[in-house]
């Protein structure tokens, strides 16, 4: 007892001592996150490097086949890097941890770019009955295919994230999406697995990263089926320039196959394809919030049924997604920005092109975590799901044209 009091004695007579060994605490705990984030730059830097490559090779595809969208081109580009013999074992090996930032990462940095393309004035340019169209049609198919892919019994997220591509923006809908569903210390671990991310974990053999890249690659594909049939169709279902831009709007997911598809009919289709389409974008922001809602009350409802109180579910570790996540306040406010302050054109062109090579970047990293020997577990039902996607988004849409013009 008698030491014990001296040596408390000694601690409260050297306060200077205290503060500098808690100095000394906060500095080591500095310096250890330091190091981890530079231990996690180092691992990254292979995929990243990838990716750029990636990118390189799409915007050439691009260049050389102009109705190829660099970001279709980027998808493809990742899953052949995948299958390839010579580049595999650096997909699923080196470079897995660097193609898992780009496509979680890299993906929201572009979806906040992708706010300066929307203006409100735009918006309200085309009138309410415009927007009310594209928010039923937005409506109809997500929660059709969202019913559909689970009375298909489709595995995992692959329902709700393949029904978010199709009913707004296509992948990067899919990346908004899954980074609000908590999940992201299961994609880390895909990642960090090398080849099993994408071929082992949640139910029938894919977990949440094989779920993603799943269904990019299938909104991805039928995008890229839509820049060629649509036009096709566009006599048939006498449409005129106007009315097929606002169906290829209302109706293709990704903003460049959008474009790639209503310019064939000319400027005028193509105005109004841009513009129903980014109305379709601002519907990002509130679908991504309602989905963040619903995942957590279905979080603490499981907590609360298993006997645990939220805050022992924070304590054990169970990952609570934020209402509205950082990166779409970032997306709002860029709309906010390009609405209230116009900037300089020069600055939208290069805040476009950052956007585009992000987004490819990212998709790149998706496609690359698509294991096709795996996709045949599921392969029909997938596919029958994105056919029947297609057909509702179309017909959603065309009717809601009919509806408006």
């Amino acid at each position: 007892m008698t030491s014990e009091t001296s040596t408390a004695r000694q601690a409260s007579s050297h306060p200077a001592a205290e503060a500098t060994g808690g100095d000394r605490g906060v500095l080591g705990r500095a310096g250890s996150a330091l190091r981890r984030s530079g231990r996690g730059l180092r691992r990254s830097g292979y995929g990243l490097a990838l990716a750029a490559v990636g990118v390189a090779l799409a915007e050439s595809v691009h260049v050389l086949l102009p109705a190829v969208p660099a970001l279709t081109a980027a998808v493809v580009l990742g899953i052949a890097a995948a299958h390839l013999p010579g580049v595999r074992g650096l997909v699923t090996g080196a470079a897995r941890p660097g193609l898992t930032t780009a496509g979680k990462r890299l993906m929201r940095l572009g979806i906040v770019l992708l706010g300066l393309r929307l203006s409100l004035g735009d918006v309200l340019g085309l009138g309410w009955v415009t927007v009310a169209m594209v928010l039923g049609v937005v409506v109809a198919t997500f929660f059709g295919t969202w019913w559909l892919g689970g009375r298909m019994g489709l595995p995992g997220d692959q329902p709700l994230l393949i029904a978010t591509g199709y009913a707004i923006c296509g992948a990067s809908a899919i990346g908004a999406v899954s980074g609000v569903l908590g999940r992201e210390d299961e994609a880390g671990r895909d990642g960090d697995s090398g080849d099993s991310g994408a071929r082992g974990g949640g139910a029938d053999g894919g977990g949440h990263a094989a779920d993603v890249a799943t269904s990019v690659a299938l909104v991805t594909l039928c995008g890229t089926l839509a820049i060629a049939v649509l036009p096709l169709l566009r006599g048939p279902l006498g449409l005129d320039p106007v009315g097929f831009g606002r169906w290829v709007g209302a109706g293709v997911h990704d903003v460049g196959q959008v474009v790639a598809t209503a310019q064939t009919a000319g400027g005028a289709a193509l105005n109004e394809a841009v513009l129903v389409k980014l109305i379709r974008v601002a519907m990002l922001a509130p679908l991504v919030a309602g989905v963040s809602l619903a995942h957590r009350r279905a979080t603490r409802r499981a907590a609360t049924e298993g006997g645990t109180t939220v805050a022992g579910a924070a304590q054990a570790g169970v990952r609570r997604p934020p209402l509205v996540p950082l990166f779409v306040l970032g997306f709002l406010a860029m709309v906010v920005l390009r609405s209230t302050l116009a900037p300089a054109a020069g600055l939208l062109d290069a805040a476009d092109t950052a956007q585009e090579l992000l987004l490819a970047a990212a998709l790149f990293g998706l496609g690359s975590a698509v294991h096709l020997p795996s996709l045949t577990r599921s392969g029909a039902r997938t596919a029958a799901l994105g056919l029947a996607a297609w057909l509702v988004v179309a017909s959603a849409s065309y009717a809601g044209v009919l509806l408006t013009t």
